[in-house]
C-alpha cells in the first residue's frame, strides 16, 4: 500500500511504550484460545464475557509490564497505522456525507499485552477487536505475525489495513444502528440462530472493509487485495475451527466461513455501494 508521505490520522492512541494496560484478565492456555476464536477480527462476544472469564481465572489477573521503547520499525508501523486510519476518516467522512449524515471519528488503540476498556480487560490472546461502549478499536500488532504463523496469512501492511477496516465496519455499524438492532433481534433465538445474526454483522463489517478498499485503489499496490483476501480466508470460521480442534461446527460459527468471508469483503470492493451490504437478508 502507498502511504509513506500521506496525512496520518490524530485519533490513535499508542499506548504501547507505557504501562497502561492494567490487568490483562484474558490469560493464555484454554481461556485465550477461547477469547481468540470468539474475538477474532472484531467480535464483540469476546469482551461481553471478559468478567466471566476473569472469575473463571479467580480474579488473579496480572498487571501487565512497562512496555519497552519503540523500535523504529514500531514507529513506522505507528505511522502506517495512523494513514490508514485517515484513509478510512476521509472515505467514511464522504460517504455519510452523501447520504446526508455525519461520520463520528473512531479512536484507534494500539497497546502491547494487556489493555483496559469499555468493554472490559483484554489481552493480547483477544485479537483486534472494536468496543462500542468507547467506540474504541483495540490493536496488538503482534498479533499479525500470529496470522501468519498460526493461521497461514500472507501478512503484508495491506492484511493489516484491511483488520482496521473491518474494526471501522463495527463502529459504522454502531452509528447506524445495526449492531443495537442485531443484538435486540437474538434475544429469544436459538443459540444457532443468535449466532446466524453474528455472521451477518462480521460478514457486513468485511464488506465494509472491501468498500474503504474501493475508494483507496490510487493509493493500492498489486498484492495489496490478494493480502486482503489471504487474511479473511484466515479467520473464517471453518478455517479456525479445523486447525485448532480437527472439525468443524456450523451451529457455533459466529463470523463466516472463509469462503464468505472473502466473498463480502470482494463484493464491497467491486460495488463500492453501500446498500449492496446485505448480509442479513442473505444469511437466514
Amino acid at each position: 500500500m502507498k502511504w509513506q508521505g500521506r496525512r496520518q490520522s490524530d485519533n490513535v492512541e499508542d499506548r504501547r511504550s507505557i504501562s497502561g494496560g492494567g490487568k490483562a484478565i484474558i490469560g493464555g492456555g484454554v481461556i485465550g484460545i477461547i477469547v481468540l476464536l470468539l474475538n477474532l477480527f472484531g467480535g464483540e462476544t469476546g469482551q461481553q464475557i471478559a468478567p466471566i472469564l476473569e472469575q473463571m481465572q479467580g480474579g488473579q489477573g496480572q498487571q501487565t509490564e512497562a512496555a519497552a521503547p519503540l523500535s523504529k520499525e514500531d514507529e513506522e508501523m505507528g505511522n502506517f497505522v495512523r494513514v490508514v486510519l485517515a484513509d478510512n476518516e476521509d472515505i467514511w467522512s464522504k460517504i455519510f456525507a452523501e447520504n446526508g449524515m455525519t461520520y463520528e471519528k473512531p479512536k484507534l488503540v494500539l497497546f502491547k499485552g494487556g489493555v483496559q476498556t469499555a468493554c472490559g480487560g483484554a489481552s493480547s490472546a483477544s485479537g483486534p477487536f472494536y468496543c462500542p461502549g468507547d467506540r474504541k478499536v483495540y490493536m496488538d500488532l503482534g498479533f499479525f505475525e500470529e496470522l501468519k504463523s498460526k493461521f497461514g496469512a500472507k501478512g503484508g501492511d495491506f492484511a493489516i489495513a484491511y483488520v482496521i477496516a473491518h474494526e471501522i465496519g463495527h463502529h459504522i455499524q454502531t452509528l447506524l444502528g445495526t449492531s443495537a438492532k442485531m443484538r435486540q433481534e437474538q434475544q429469544g433465538k436459538s443459540e444457532a440462530e443468535a449466532n446466524k445474526l453474528s455472521v451477518a454483522l462480521e460478514l457486513q463489517a468485511d464488506f465494509y472493509a472491501g468498500v474503504w478498499a474501493h475508494y483507496n485503489q490510487e493509493n493500492l499496490d498489486a498484492g495489496d487485495i490478494e493480502e486482503a483476501l489471504s487474511a479473511a480466508n484466515a479467520v473464517g470460521d471453518d478455517a479456525i475451527q479445523s486447525k485448532m480442534q480437527g472439525h468443524v461446527v456450523p451451529d457455533s460459527f459466529t463470523h463466516g466461513t472463509s469462503e464468505q468471508r472473502m466473498y463480502w469483503f470482494k463484493k464491497g470492493y467491486k460495488t463500492g455501494d453501500i446498500t449492496q451490504g446485505t448480509t442479513f437478508e442473505e444469511i437466514r
